[in-house]
């Protein structure tokens, strides 16, 4: 039987060199890193950091420039274009497709991160990072989400000026924070919306309490993570950049 590392060894995943979290984090080579920590911008725990020290991935919170970064090994970050008629979740029991089997390669323990409806499309994202979901999905942390809708008929000013203000929905008043009219035609009308609660099908909901009916909903962008150009059915991986900006963008709690 194959025995545990030995504490302090290269393979003690709870004793690693600093250098090495802030290089996987994206941050530079190790020379850069030492750097960084150096000029004093990396705080452990809130606390200045020093050459040489070792933190626990697991445990130890890692500062550079204020921004916390992720520090665990083996994660895995994805943007996944959902197309209509896929089911949000890793798994299902009456054959459906779903999310999960466009990345049943990826890696372990993955699992999405809120979730669009059925009939919905867009931007998805699917990770084994824990604790950056959670606050992603919390409402306390309000990270915004940009959508394309397109409505059938006209949209009134009326309605634009209460979808701003607040619409009434059974589980409590919801409101967008942008509303952008983007084209108009006979039976139609394209917005460009951005909201920053989660709450199940809100953007629907929000469109049926103004007796409003919605053709066709894509998310575009979860905080600075953009669906561009990926297609549907089709997934990739964030750079560390991108996973950086997720980490700053659910750093605080807005409440």
């Amino acid at each position: 039987m194959s025995q545990p590392p030995l504490e302090g060894s290269p393979l003690d995943e709870s004793n690693v060199r600093l250098q090495k979290v802030l290089a996987r984090a994206g941050l530079g080579s190790r020379r850069a890193c030492e750097e960084l920590i150096a000029a004093g911008r990396v705080l452990v725990n809130g606390l200045p950091a020093s050459l040489g020290a070792r933190v626990d991935p697991a445990r130890d919170v890692v500062r550079v420039d204020g921004a916390a970064i992720p520090t665990a090994s083996g994660l895995v970050h994805l943007a996944v274009h959902k197309p209509p008629g896929m089911v949000s979740a890793m798994s299902t029991d009456d054959g459906r497709p779903c999310v999960g089997d466009l990345v049943v390669d990826q890696g372990t323990g993955l699992h999405h991160v809120g979730r669009l409806d059925a009939d919905s499309e867009g931007l998805l994202l699917v990770m084994n990072d824990g604790a950056l979901s959670h606050r992603l999905t919390h409402p306390s942390y309000g990270v915004a989400k940009r959508y394309l809708v397109e409505l059938e008929g006209q949209l009134r000013r009326a309605d634009s000026r209460a979808l701003r203000e607040g619409v009434e929905l059974d589980d409590g008043p919801a409101r967008v924070d942008d509303l952008q009219i983007v084209d108009t035609a006979p039976g139609r009308t394209l917005v460009e919306l951005e909201i920053h609660e989660g709450r199940n099908r809100i953007v629907r909901r929000m469109f049926e309490a103004l007796d409003v009916r919605v053709l066709r909903l894509l998310r575009l962008s979860v905080g600075r993570i953009r669906l561009g150009e990926l297609k549907p059915g089709r997934i990739r991986h964030l750079n560390a950049a991108e996973v950086r900006a997720l980490y700053a963008a659910a750093e605080r709690p807005t409440d």
